[in-house]
């Protein structure tokens, strides 16, 4: 089953989210995709001063940026994973929304990272998967990917895609989620943002990984621009990594406790 997947590496605007938008969804005007990943707070930028200077810019699951986002899904005819920052009464969350034309769900992250503890509460959504013209998409956000459990667990409820928006200030991300792309037998698509913020640097990289680890697509640090990748969906369910050996098979949960 052939399955376009794209990633959207731009760079934000702090504070300006109606800008920033419009800049991001002419970089998809630009190609065709069946599921587009959008860097984490693509809309927003990152680096808040205050929880009252992020709360102004958060908004709600069913807010305006879910509507925009799904016509433009229902439009083109795709699937949209963005980041953005969440009010959900008194709390924020960092979160991502997947839009398609028939429905929204959102994912809110597990593993806040670095100063978006003084202003964001840990998920509680825990980790999902949907269905996006037969294909089962899973979100995860920037630092969960540290956690092997967040891949792992994405994997076993059937995920053949790993939606990855990220905001990476750290290195390591783009060559680890080669290996959580082939310790799962999944394909994953990071989007990260560029430029620096505050002071606050971001490494670029958005890529997209097979199943085997290979890069289908990598963009470079500095590059503001979309790219697709063409795949075959079906391959990421194929979990041998020899005739023996099946990695989601051989399994033993009963020896991992802690």
């Amino acid at each position: 089953m052939e399955f376009r997947i794209g990633v959207v590496q731009n760079r934000p605007k702090l504070l300006k989210p109606a800008a920033n938008v419009r800049a991001a969804l002419d970089l998809l005007d630009r190609h065709e995709a069946d599921l587009w990943v959008l860097p984490e707070f693509f809309a927003s930028g990152y680096n808040f001063k205050t929880k009252k200077e992020a709360a102004s810019v958060a908004e709600k699951a069913d807010g305006p940026l879910s509507k925009i986002l799904q016509a433009y899904a229902a439009k083109r005819d795709c699937a949209i994973v963005a980041g953005f920052p969440e009010k959900s009464g008194a709390k924020l969350y960092n979160s991502a929304l997947l839009a398609t034309p028939a429905k929204t769900r959102v994912y809110r992250k597990t593993h806040v990272f670095g100063s978006e503890k003084r202003f964001f509460t840990p998920g509680d959504t825990g980790f999902w998967v949907e269905e996006v013209k037969g294909v089962k998409v899973g979100v995860m956000i920037c630092f969960d990917w540290f956690f092997p459990e967040s891949a792992r667990t994405l994997a076993l409820r059937g995920a053949q895609v790993i939606a990855h928006p990220a905001n990476l200030v750290l290195p390591w991300a783009p060559e680890g989620m080669k290996i959580r792309s082939l310790e799962n037998r999944v394909f994953s698509a990071t989007a990260d943002r560029v430029g620096v913020e505050r002071g606050l640097g971001f490494i670029g990289q958005s890529q997209i990984v097979s199943p085997n680890g290979s890069l289908l697509t990598r963009l470079g640090h500095d590059e503001v621009r979309a790219a697709v990748a063409t795949v075959d969906a079906w391959t990421a369910k194929d979990k041998k990594v020899h005739p023996a050996c099946d990695l989601f098979a051989d399994r033993r949960p009963k020896l991992y406790a802690h």
